[in-house]
């Protein structure tokens, strides 16, 4: 995901230029209305206005007395913009801006400080959450009451952090931690790389002083599906790092648990991938996503960024029945017109291509301080609150958001249905090819509309997961102590293949781990992070000294702030799994 900084845009469609630009403030200024007519200043006469007097160079005296001539007053100066605030009779307005001395003369307006959100203008800022969700249409369903209202998003990634807009009772649910800082209890569950939490805000995120409807709220932050409810199942660490072992791990507890303990998962999202190029006939992680559609969820995957050198979608996108997502770049206008696919976005291949493009650059959401990514990237911070990020991930994000609103609109939707509803009425983008958008950008108020006899019936050849793990990995190979993680054994240091076809029962792998993982009868109510699974750990199969806490640092979560400065602990290193793997096109200053 590549974050680059914003800058605050003042309205140029009016010709507003006021700039009081101290601390870098956002002012919004008044536009100007019509200049008076000759009976209304006589009428009006005695009628003043606050201004900005901006004048031309070298001629500041000059603009002064022209000020004066109307009977108009100089309060103060403005060096800053080479003119002067000054009250000025509203028949004068004319004759002023005609004066050889002035450059221009604007309404003065309040200043709104950016103290709340931290973001500029959310009907003017390209990326900010009011122009993601009116690019797909997702305010026209708010509007009809569609907000996402019970449907759980199961999201594996790095993890949730009780950020504002996230920290809201029930808001956010913790399935069990399957990353290596499970065992660290000051880090279980949070996420300490800040992907995670990124993506959370985009699906369902939702500021405390948000109120519907929210299609009118222009200052605080409000996701795709703002009623939805996360389910959160940590894979990754402080560096981004898992294993693809992993991954299955988590899918096979969301398949298990999708209706346990009041939850009602309904969509899955992962803003994941690998380089595993096997087909996905045999492919074990594409498998599993195969297993989750079937089951009755709706699997969003990021199509890829090409930061492994080729255009082929990532293993499990390339999965022909879960729903691919490529980027969109929306160009900070309303127009699809204008829109472009960005070349980082995976275009995939003659065999299998996005389904659909979402917008996926420069997208604001939440910010996870002191996070691996907000350490290292601290240009891509927008105010105090949030963080800028380009990548598929976003754009699956933003679908799964999308997946949600439709499923509370009609509950009985299959996958196979939401599918064909977001591929047959997306919008054709004219500057970019076939392969790269798909079927083109998501139309939430067509796809909520459509209906087809055919259901979206999908005749793929299923998978049987027989295939390598090793190959899944593709080339996203970890290590601990210099001895790298390959071969057809999971992270347990089990063999995969007996797994695979002893399994058995409802979820993927049947007894997968002896069954301990997913003992329990519920959740409970973490003081920190609020609702965990009860046994979410991995208490009674993670033995050794390498998996003690002592190979564990961190800082803990405090309150509404992070602590301290650095995520650290982790023995294990990766080469591409803090980029390319979380389908992120970069952090900070990329595309």
């Amino acid at each position: 995901m590549s974050i680059s900084s914003s800058l605050d845009r003042l309205d140029s469609a009016r010709g507003v230029r006021f700039l009081a630009a101290l601390a870098c403030l956002l002012v919004l200024a008044a536009s100007l209305g019509p200049a008076p007519t000759a009976a209304a200043k006589a009428d009006g006469g005695g009628a003043t206005l606050k201004v900005i007097v901006r004048a031309t160079a070298g001629q500041t005296d000059e603009a002064a007395k022209a000020v004066k001539s109307v009977g108009g007053s100089v309060s103060r100066d403005l060096k800053l913009i080479n003119g002067f605030a000054a009250r000025v009779p509203a028949w004068s307005l004319t004759s002023l801006r005609h004066d050889h001395s002035v450059a221009g003369v604007t309404r003065d307006g309040r200043i709104h400080l950016n103290h709340h959100n931290g973001v500029a203008d959310p009907g003017t800022s390209a990326g900010s959450i009011y122009d993601t969700t009116r690019a797909i249409g997702a305010n026209k369903l708010w509007d009809q009451g569609i907000t996402g209202r019970g449907i759980d998003v199961a999201m594996i990634d790095t993890g949730v952090a009780p950020v504002s807009g996230l920290d809201a009772p029930n808001k956010v649910i913790h399935g069990p931690d399957f990353s290596w800082e499970s065992q660290a209890p000051n880090l279980r569950y949070l996420d300490t790389y800040g992907h995670g939490t990124h993506m959370a805000g985009l699906i369902a995120g939702r500021e405390p002083a948000a109120r519907s409807p929210y299609s009118k709220d222009l200052h605080n932050y409000v996701g795709v599906a703002p009623d939805a409810r996360i389910v959160s199942v940590k894979v990754a660490d402080a560096q981004g790092l898992a294993d693809v072992s992993q991954v299955i791990a988590a899918i096979d507890w969301v398949i298990r648990h999708r209706r346990s303990s009041g939850m009602n998962i309904r969509v899955l999202n992962l803003s994941f991938g690998t380089d595993g190029s096997q087909t996905y006939l045999l492919d074990p992680l594409s498998f599993a996503v195969e297993k989750a559609w079937h089951k009755g969820i709706v699997v969003v995957v990021s199509a890829g960024n090409t930061g492994y050198g080729d255009t082929q979608l990532n293993n499990p996108a390339f999965n022909p029945f879960v729903i691919a997502v490529g980027a969109d770049d929306t160009k900070g206008t309303a127009s699809v017109y204008d829109d472009t696919v960005p070349e980082w976005s995976t275009s995939g291949n003659v065999v299998r291509k996005p389904d659909v493009v979402a917008p996926g650059k420069s997208l604001v959401s939440f910010r996870t301080p002191g996070s691996y990514i907000d350490l290292n990237h601290p240009e891509g911070r927008v105010g105090e609150l949030y963080f800028r990020g380009s990548g598929t991930s976003q754009s699956a994000a933003v679908t799964s958001g999308a997946a949600a609103l439709l499923l509370q609109h009609r509950p009985s939707l299959s996958p196979n249905k939401v599918k064909k509803a977001l591929t047959a009425t997306a919008t054709d983008l004219r500057n970019t090819s076939t392969r790269a958008q798909g079927n083109g950008l998501i139309n939430l108020p067509a796809a909520k509309s459509y209906s087809s006899l055919l259901g979206g019936l999908q005749l793929h050849v299923p998978s049987t997961g027989l295939g390598s793990l090793n190959l899944a990995r593709g080339s996203n190979i970890i290590s601990s102590a210099g001895v790298a993680l390959t071969g057809e054994k999971d992270i347990m240091g089990s063999l995969w293949l007996v797994k695979t076809v002893l399994g058995i029962g409802e979820g993927l792998l049947g007894g997968l781990f002896n069954g301990r993982l997913w003992a329990g009868v519920g959740f409970v109510l973490d003081p920190v992070v609020g609702l965990v699974w009860s046994t979410g750990v991995w208490d009674s199969d993670w033995t050794g000294s390498k998996w003690t806490d002592e190979s564990w640092t961190g800082s803990k979560w405090t309150g509404s702030k992070w602590t301290g400065s650095k995520w650290t602990g982790s023995k294990w290193t990766g080469s591409k799994w803090t980029g390319d793997t979380w389908s992120s096109a970069g952090w900070g200053s990329g595309p």
